[in-house]
Parts: C-alpha cells; structure tokens; sequence
C-alpha cells in the first residue's frame, strides 16, 4: 500500500492510499488547549521533526457518552483537551483541487470529524475534490462565555478552534492536492450554524470561497445569555468570579459532570442548547443573521436547506411533550423572538405537533431568514431534502441528519441500520454529491443532469431531493408566510 507523504508548516506527515484516495488521519492543526491553553484562543503546534504517521483519527473533545453506540460505530475513541486534529482525503494524484472542509455537528457538544459517517473518500473520489474534516472543542469547553471573566479566557473557542482548522486549510492544502483559494464550507445542524457564525467573523474573512448550509441557520446567545450559562456553571463547581482562574486547574471530568447537572437543571430534559456560539466583541460582534444582511458575507454564495421533516428526529412517539404553547415559548426564549402564541391553533396537541414546530421555525424559517439576509451579498441556492425509507422506525421520513449519508455516499451507514439500499438511493446520493462538488468547483450547484436555478423572493426557487428530484417555486407559501408573520 501506497504511503503518501505531504509537507505541512508543523512538519512532514505520511499517511495511506487505499481505492485511489490518499487520506491523512489525525493531523494537528493547533498546539493542545490544555492546562494553561484551556479557555484559551487557539495557539500554534510546537511542530515536530521527521515524519509523523498520520494512520489514525486523533483524540476527539471531551463530550457525554455516546449511549446508543451511533457516532463511533460502537467503538470509543480517546477523549481528551488534546483534540484539535483534521483528516484529509484526496484523489490520488490530486492537483489544485476544490477543497470541501467538513464541520462536524452535534448540538455544540457531540461528535468529531472522525465519525464512521463523516468518512471523505467516496465524496473525494466522485467530486474530484479534496475533502478535509476537522475537530472543534465542545460544549463547556469550546462554548462557555467566559471572556467577561478575564483570567486571559476567549469565548467561543470551538469557533476559533474552526478558524484555526481553516487558515491550516489554506496554508497547508496545496501539499494534499488542494486549492487555498477555492475553500468551500460545509456543515450540519450545528456545525451548519457554526458556519453561520464563521460567515459573521472578522477573523474568518477570506478564508471561504463558497458556504453549504445543511439543517441549521443563525444561532447565539445574547451575551447576558451566555453569561448566566459560565456563572451557573461556576456555581455547580463552587466557584465565584473572583477565582474563575480555577477553571484552569479542575479535572476536566470535573467540569463535564458539573455542565451535566447545569443542562439538567436549566432544560428540563428537553431539547436545547445550553453551550452555542455568543455574541462576544472580540469574536463574534454580531449576531450572525443580522451579520450577514449588513454584508459581512459579501460575495460569497450560499447554498443552504433543511430536511422536510427534521422535528420527528427529537419528538416521536413515545416522546412525552408539554403543552404546545410551553413548547412555543421555550422555543421563543432560544430564538429571542416575539410572542408566538398565536402559532398554537396550527398544530396539533401531539408529539407530531411539537416536531412540526421544530422543524417549521427553527430549522426551516431560520433557512429561508439567512438566505435572505444573503441575498443582497450574494448568491444564494435553496434546497429540501424529502427522501424518506419505507417502513424503518426513524428514517421512513426526512428527519434531522437524514441527508448526511447521502451527501458523503457513506451508504453503508444506511445498511448498519438494517436498510436495504436501492438503485433509487443511490441515484439520490449521486445527485447530491455532484451538486455539492459542482458548488465547490464552480460557485453554483447546478449540474447538466439536474438544473439548479438561483434562490429569489420572486419565485423562491428550492430544489426537492427525493425519489424524483426537482425545482418548485415557493413549496408551502402558506405555511411560510405564516412563520414570517409570527416571526417578524
């Protein structure tokens, strides 16, 4: 087996061919943020001499465990503060190619760029890109808003830990095979909204050629927000302002355990996101949605979309649900939005009633809101995944996470969940990946097998993946005026 060797500012890193992809596993991209680093900006690796294998993933961020076995495929990768590694997999003899930087989700608490699902050879391969996936600091340890605190802390950590992941990218790509100046994003759920507050950083501009937006819009905390989340979680590990420097020096077992008790406490058990991005002066000035309508994204395009039924993937039917209009002013507080009461008569008192709440305002109102606010910037390509598989438990509807496999072509992950994949699933993921990789390559999505027109409040035109994929023009204008009224 083939062992490609590439150069980086840190030093030389050998890594494996396999099937005509050259991939490099667990490349540092920043120094640990550990110990006096903890709570800190990404700095610089040390470096280091010779060649370093790169065969295996790095250790991923601290997080809670993984109980139902999904992310890892059953196995437990090391969990550590050191965790700040990137992959890389390109085309064998890959030349000035796009790069495609994947950004994990997982509720700004879970996950890494190593997960079985996340796999970049087969998108590599068929986009003739270079795909490169990174790891972030989660939950208290990337999103805790703790610069008011001093003690030389950074809030948004995760965020600049991306930065970091992403000026690597460009100093380093064109050793793997890969373009600097043709760097497009792309993310889910939360690493989506991650990429919606990266379009709104000083510090991220001119790092992106092109923005994918998959399942996710613009979401932070106001900063008393973010600040009542840092002093709660002092106060379950016993601490005041006055010697927040402690946190440096606490097993970091001690503070998941403490961010565990606060996300009981302030949640109730229901979904909600307790570490997310804050509007933070030193990082984020603004938030993201208003960020972008003001320019700070100008020139670069958008594509950008939800799944049809993303709600169903956090309510189902054994779900035990609140009211609906407790769960509307839950979802008012997280969204800091007016009184949606009024939304109440249209949904049913049910489980299914709360997963459309969620999927219609805070996954696709969100959507359709940051591609607007982008259109006076840029342009912008709307799409809806609706693909749903007959008879299985979860994914017989298009719910949260549902199009991931299909974008990566990891359909071996479908088949791990009992699903027999068909000529039709197939084709569907083709389309995706020839779409996304033509984003990456060209700036816009449209391929000669699947036209793709750019996204206006003319027509609204917004591709439907499904069975059969096609461009309607404003799917649902009821339903989305609806929103916009509520949600003004």
């Amino acid at each position: 087996m083939r062992q490609p060797v590439a150069e980086t500012i840190y030093g030389k890193v050998r890594g494996l061919q396999d099937q005509g992809v050259n991939v490099w596993r667990g490349i540092p991209f920043a120094a640990p943020p550990a110990g006096e680093l903890r709570f800190a900006a990404p700095r610089p690796h040390a470096g280091w001499t010779g060649v370093r294998e790169a065969f295996a993933y790095g250790p991923v961020s601290h997080q809670p465990p993984d109980r139902k076995g999904n992310r890892f495929e059953g196995e437990t990768p090391v969990h550590d503060e050191d965790c700040l590694y990137l992959n890389v997999w390109a085309p064998a003899g890959a030349e000035s190619l796009p790069v495609m930087v994947w950004i994990h989700g997982g509720t700004f608490l879970t996950g890494a760029g190593s997960q079985p699902l996340f796999d970049g050879a087969a998108l590599a391969l068929s986009g003739n890109v270079v795909v490169v996936s990174v790891n972030y600091r989660l939950g208290p340890f990337g999103f805790l808003h703790v610069a008011p605190l001093g003690h030389g802390f950074a809030s948004n950590a995760g965020l600049l830990d991306q930065i970091a992941a992403l000026e690597w990218t460009r100093g380093n790509i064109a050793g793997f095979g890969g373009d600097p100046r043709r760097i497009t994003v792309f993310g889910e759920s939360a690493g989506s909204m991650s990429i919606a507050a990266l379009l709104a950083m000083p510090a991220a501009r001119g790092l992106l050629a092109g923005a994918i937006m998959q399942s996710g819009a613009s979401q932070a905390f106001r900063p008393e927000q973010g600040e009542a989340v840092a002093l709660g979680l002092l106060a379950e590990l016993g601490l005041d302002r006055a010697n927040a420097g402690k946190l440096r020096e606490l097993p970091a077992a001690a503070i998941m355990e403490a961010a565990g008790r606060l996300a009981d406490r302030l949640t109730g058990g229901s979904p909600g996101m307790i570490f997310q991005p804050v509007v933070d002066p030193q990082t984020l000035p603004e938030e993201p949605l208003r960020a972008a309508a003001n320019g700070s994204a100008a020139g670069i395009p958008l594509l950008i979309g939800t799944n049809r039924h993303e709600g169903h993937y956090f309510f189902r039917e054994s779900t035990p649900v609140p009211a609906i209009g407790e769960s509307l002013k839950a979802l008012q507080q997280a969204l800091g939005t007016p009184d949606l009461s009024g939304l109440a008569p249209h949904y049913p008192a049910s489980w299914e009633g709360h997963a459309g709440i969620m999927t219609d305002l805070f996954f696709w109102r969100s959507a359709v809101a940051f591609a607007e606010s982008q259109l006076e910037h840029g342009p912008v390509w709307m799409y809806r995944f609706d693909w749903g598989v007959e008879d299985h438990p979860l994914l017989s509807r298009a719910v949260h996470t549902a199009e991931v496999p299909y974008v990566f072509g990891n359909m071996g992950h479908l088949r791990r969940l009992g699903i027999a994949i068909t000529p039709a699933m197939e084709s569907l993921s083709q389309a995706m990946r020839n779409a996304w990789a033509a984003f990456a390559h060209g700036g816009s999505p449209g391929t000669g097998e699947l036209p793709w027109p750019e996204y206006g409040t003319s027509e609204r035109a917004t591709l439907i993946f499904d069975e059969t994929s096609c461009v309607v023009k404003d799917p649902e204008p009821e339903k989305r005026r609806l929103m916009f009224k509520y949600m003004a």
